[in-house]
């Protein structure tokens, strides 16, 4: 592949980004009345409890959306959380993770339970379809099915960990791969607020 037909494939591929955010994440800031994390979604945790706006409420959360085949986010962020945890020590062991699933088509509760079963505080997130869109919508998140060769598909999807304090208020979200001193002092915040 030469140097143009990369370039093309890169600059196709941003503005598909660009576009997911103009299309889906900028409108709903836009509303006055948009709060992180509100929204009429009823979703299923791996722990068999409900999963709707009040889940927020009660302990510190962490927030992120993926799916189980992801080959590279995903996987980096739970371990980066882990690391997050460790440093934290005894101030975490309130933290709350809530791993929502883009791809509700293969993500059973099982397998994400499976997932994510090893972090601490974590359970998966998972229900039909029309439900996690509105919660995406919900969390100003966004997903969309891309299709790889062979038939398979992978998902690309929002990869910030969206933080919440002990009332369920938005506090600060923390960016893939953001420096962990930055990431760390985030969680602070949410744990200490509220």
């Amino acid at each position: 592949m030469g140097a143009a037909s990369r370039t093309i494939i890169a600059a196709v591929g941003a503005a598909a980004a660009i576009a997911i955010v103009w299309l889906f994440v900028l409108p709903i800031f836009a509303r006055d009345t948009f709060v992180m994390g509100r929204g009429d979604y009823a979703l299923t945790t791996t722990a068999n409890q409900p999963f709707t706006q009040r889940s927020l409420k009660g302990a510190p959360s962490a927030v992120f959306f993926g799916f189980t085949h992801c080959p590279d986010i995903c996987p980096t962020t739970l371990g980066d959380i882990s690391l997050w945890q460790d440093e934290l020590g005894a101030e975490a062991a309130d933290l709350r993770v809530f791993f929502i699933t883009v791809d509700p088509e293969r993500d059973t509760l099982a397998l994400l339970d499976q997932y994510v079963s090893w972090l601490p505080g974590a359970v998966g997130v998972a229900g039909p379809e029309d439900q996690i869109r509105r919660a995406e919508k919900a969390f100003a998140a966004a997903s969309q099915k891309e299709w790889l060769e062979g038939g398979d598909y992978t998902m690309a999807h929002t990869s910030k960990v969206l933080l919440f304090d002990r009332d369920g208020a938005f506090v600060d979200a923390i960016s893939y791969q953001e420096d962990p001193a930055s990431a760390v002092a985030k969680l602070r915040l949410a744990l200490d607020a509220g």
